[in-house]
């Protein structure tokens, strides 16, 4: 029986893509495992085909080509179906505030079908691992469930893997529980990201805030009264669709321009 105590289901899930790149690259491979409240399991993976290529680099550590996706579908394709699997759950996942939200954010970004993560707890266990331990996915498995990660760096095993470290942590660690709101707190990152990329995030006050650039520490009200022409810069610039849309969002809320 798993020592997490749920409140409402929860999504555990992993990423491949074509490379780190979170507004260029795309995903290609995404691998969920969802834990019910009565510990009942779901698993679901997907196979998506991308339109950009798989950098080499990538594929060298998950092993996925393009070849390997010729009849898969495309993200726009499955979105609904993604959707539908995380609808209504909380997710967790291994340094996934770093890249796994922010490339699936930006996928959803680029459909019709909107999800709104930020009403989802997030429980990320390489935080939790790393103010404990410190060490790699393989190593916390390792060190945890005293076993070797077989298919590193393949979503489906990643997946059940950071499911197995985060149950071993709360049973090995007395200050830790199952209760999904204390991981969620315990793990957060020191800054609550809005974009989930971290160039907007949430201060102290719970205010939207630039976390970059020379407005970096300012609220957006601050910036949007002093200087617009930030706005124009980031919406027309090299930034993760995610977070212009925040700043749309913004400005439809507060400003005729």
């Amino acid at each position: 029986m798993s020592n997490l105590n749920l409140k409402k289901p929860i999504v555990v899930f992993d990423i491949e893509a074509t490379g780190l790149d979170i507004k260029n690259d795309q995903i290609i491979e995404l691998s969920a495992l969802k834990v019910n409240p009565n510990h009942s399991r779901e698993t679901k993976t997907w196979r998506i085909k991308p339109n950009v290529d798989i950098n080499p680099e990538a594929q060298e550590v998950h092993g996925i080509s393009m070849d390997d996706l010729t009849d898969c579908p495309s993200f726009v394709q499955v979105a609904k179906e993604i959707k539908q699997f995380f609808v209504g759950c909380d997710i967790a996942g291994y340094n996934f505030y770093k890249f796994d939200i922010p490339i699936l954010a930006e996928e959803f970004a680029r459909t019709d079908v909107q999800i709104d993560f930020e009403k989802c707890r997030m429980v990320d266990v390489q935080n939790i691992f790393h103010k404990k331990e410190k060490r790699t996915l393989e190593a916390a498995y390792k060190f945890y469930c005293n076993q070797d990660l077989v298919d590193a760096h393949s979503a489906s095993a990643d997946t059940l893997a950071t499911l197995e470290v985060l149950e071993a942590q709360i049973e090995r660690y007395e200050d830790l529980n199952g209760d999904i709101d204390f991981l969620h707190n315990f793990s957060e990152p020191k800054y609550k990201p809005a974009d989930f990329i971290g160039f907007i995030i949430y201060n102290d006050k719970n205010e939207l805030t630039f976390n970059f650039g020379k407005h970096k520490g300012k609220t957006l009200a601050q910036t949007f009264d002093q200087d617009k022409g930030y706005f124009h810069w980031i919406l027309n610039a090299d930034f993760p669709e995610y977070t212009k849309q925040i700043l749309k969002r913004y400005k439809l809320q507060n400003a005729k321009l």
